[in-house]
């Protein structure tokens, strides 16, 4: 599950697990709600000036969608088309994460710390920011290995996200496994660092600088979708005008 906690106008939201399967931070339909619960209350709480960073406790950030909840659904029925309809169902559920990061009314950084896998490198990439350590991890995009096609709105944010064709095929088409420094040569990571603890503090320092410039969350946001609009219509996500209220 996951926990969000208020420092003045940040907030941390951290992807907890007791166990080192829970650690993995796959992504089933109570993961996902209980993201997009500590999304809603970071977004009721926002200011100008707000700031929000994504933690994950143990080796990953995210290991992508639960394959195995999905199977554990078809067992139960006895039928592979169950599993299967439960896999669509996830990814349907997520549009719901991507959507509320590109809508909060706030700068976002992802401080990944472990392993981002195919659902999870999304989350990652959803964020505005990402910083990751250099001693473990890798971002992967893991459907080619695994024979899945990837989601509509997954390519457009991949393609939003990041400007080289040979990026983007070294990501999707070749299911590369790639470590912090040529993360930040592709364009996936912002900056690289040697541990884990130097990553979220670059997170929590990124975020207070970006916090000081007292931005309206509204525009930000609005400014924000108007960069990916291709990943905004698929996810039915709209925009708005948003003017000063001084001139």
């Amino acid at each position: 599950m996951c926990t969000l906690e208020k420092r003045g106008n940040l907030f941390i939201l951290t992807l907890t697990g007791e166990s080192k399967q829970d650690q993995e931070h796959r992504l089933n339909p109570a993961l996902i709600s209980s993201i997009r619960s500590a999304l809603a209350e970071a977004k009721s709480q926002a200011v100008n000036g707000s700031a929000l960073i994504t933690v994950a406790e143990g080796r990953f950030f995210s290991n992508g969608f639960d394959l195995n909840h999905a199977q554990a659904v078809g067992v139960k029925v006895g039928s592979v088309e169950a599993a299967k309809s439960e896999i669509i169902r996830m990814v349907d559920l997520f549009k719901g994460v991507v959507s509320d990061l590109l809508s909060l009314p706030m700068p976002t950084i992802a401080a990944v710390t472990g392993h981002a896998a195919a659902a999870g490198l999304i989350l990652a990439m959803s964020h505005d920011y990402v910083t990751m350590t250099s001693s473990k991890g890798v971002m992967y995009m893991s459907e080619l290995d695994i024979g899945m096609t990837l989601p509509d709105y997954f390519m457009a944010l991949i393609q939003g996200k990041l400007g080289s064709p040979g990026a983007r095929r070294e990501l999707v088409l070749r299911a590369a496994k790639v470590r912090a420094e040529a993360a930040k040569g592709m364009g996936i990571v912002d900056s690289a660092h040697d541990s884990a603890e130097e990553a979220v503090d670059a997170a929590v320092r990124m975020a207070e600088e970006l916090g000081k410039r007292g931005w309206n969350g509204e525009a930000y946001a609005g400014i924000r979708k108007s960069l990916f609009p291709e990943v905004c219509r698929l996810l039915g996500v709209k925009n708005q005008v948003v003017l000063p209220s001084k001139f």
